[in-house]
């Protein structure tokens, strides 16, 4: 058996940006930034600085390349592969995470993971998900390591648009729910007993604080529950299949998210916000009541995440792109952890009747 808990230390504090090189000098001298655009933009100086104060080198601030997909990683590690330096600082969201941490794992140096949004669990996995360089779901990367440390800023996530941390809200939600699906095919030990407890708890702390925090940044306050949510999205929600392992991954909803990625017009919808649709289809799928699938859309409705395909861009789809999302879907490696055997036609149906669901109930609140 093989488990990898997570990163190897987690560290969130507001203002923490400005003692960052206390942290990374247990790893060197020398290192090399690679993240987004904005959020190489938003710690750059004042990371500088603290790696300064502790006698360590920036040596060079790089773009990841906006897509977390093999062309950029090759890029980036041919970039790299003759320059002269200790640890690697990865910034930004789950995609420029994920890059990195490819980057990292090829060229075996260690990782400082200082994610600028609370989307996705990236800073606290051992996986990288590849993506085409047009934005389409390719497959889920083993080449990639977990940081050895990561660094939350939390005045920095107050910040950044609120609609990132939705979007974690919705990826986090899957943990329970894909948890619940994929531990079914497990013979029960201390471990996966463990990871699904953990899941359970997760879950009841998005329920309790997600719509409280969601508050506090669009009041730009920071609170106990924006920073329970944060902790939760970044690194309780990785410690789940960190714990848990195979018997612990990602199912349906994950499998679904992949197959919409196909559609360009989706492009602009958040990884988690994609995600949170793709549970309400998996509940269908498993044959759930629509009022189950009605009550987790309330929340939903709560927090501001999309429940109809129409909210994520796609207005209508022909019957050949039907059957070619239910065809691609059923070939996603997430799939696999469904407790049942999943047909393309399935996929559809689940598909198609979370929509009617959400599209309902979108429907009577505009009518409120």
């Amino acid at each position: 058996m093989k488990v990898v808990v997570g990163p190897g230390q987690y560290v969130r504090n507001p203002g923490i940006l400005a003692d960052a090189g206390l942290y990374i000098r247990n790893f060197g001298t020398t290192a090399i930034l690679i993240g987004g655009n904005t959020s190489r933009q938003v710690i750059v100086e004042p990371l500088r600085r603290s790696l300064e104060e502790q006698g360590i080198t920036l040596k060079q601030s790089l773009w990841y390349g906006g897509e977390s997909s093999q062309s950029n990683i090759d890029r980036l590690i041919d970039q790299l592969k003759s320059e002269t330096f200790d640890v690697l600082i990865a910034t930004g969201g789950g995609k420029a995470l994920d890059t990195v941490k490819a980057v990292a794992y090829q060229l075996e140096k260690p990782l400082v993971a200082i994610p600028t949004i609370a989307a996705t669990c990236a800073a606290a996995t051992p996986i990288s998900i590849i993506y085409s360089d047009e934005g389409e779901f390719l497959e889920i990367s083993r080449n990639a390591k977990a940081p050895e440390m990561v660094l939350v800023d939390s005045n920095i996530i107050l910040e950044a648009p609120v609609r990132y941390l939705v979007a974690g809200i919705g990826d986090t939600l899957a943990k329970w729910f894909e948890t619940k699906c994929s531990i079914k095919k497990a013979v029960p030990n201390a471990i996966n007993q463990t990871a699904i407890a953990i899941a359970g708890q997760l879950y009841q702390t998005l329920l309790k604080s997600g719509k409280a925090a969601v508050q506090s940044i669009q009041e730009q306050t920071l609170t106990n529950e924006l920073e329970d949510i944060i902790d939760a999205v970044i690194l309780v929600s990785g410690s789940v299949s960190g714990y848990g392992g195979d018997d612990c991954r990602t199912a349906a909803a994950h499998a679904i998210y992949s197959g919409l990625t196909i559609f360009p017009e989706i492009h602009d919808t958040y990884h988690g916000e994609i995600v949170a649709f793709g549970i309400l289809a998996q509940l269908c799928m498993e044959g759930l009541e629509a009022g189950e699938v009605r009550s987790l859309i309330e929340y939903y409705q709560e927090v501001d995440l999309p429940y109809t395909l129409q909210q994520m861009g796609i207005k209508e789809l022909t019957s050949e792109q039907w059957k070619q999302l239910g065809e691609i879907t059923v070939t996603i490696e997430d799939m696999e952890n469904m407790p049942f055997a999943v047909t393309p036609e399935m996929v559809v149906t689940s598909v198609q009747k979370a929509d009617e669901i959400g599209t309902t109930m979108l429907a009577a609140t505009n009518q409120r």
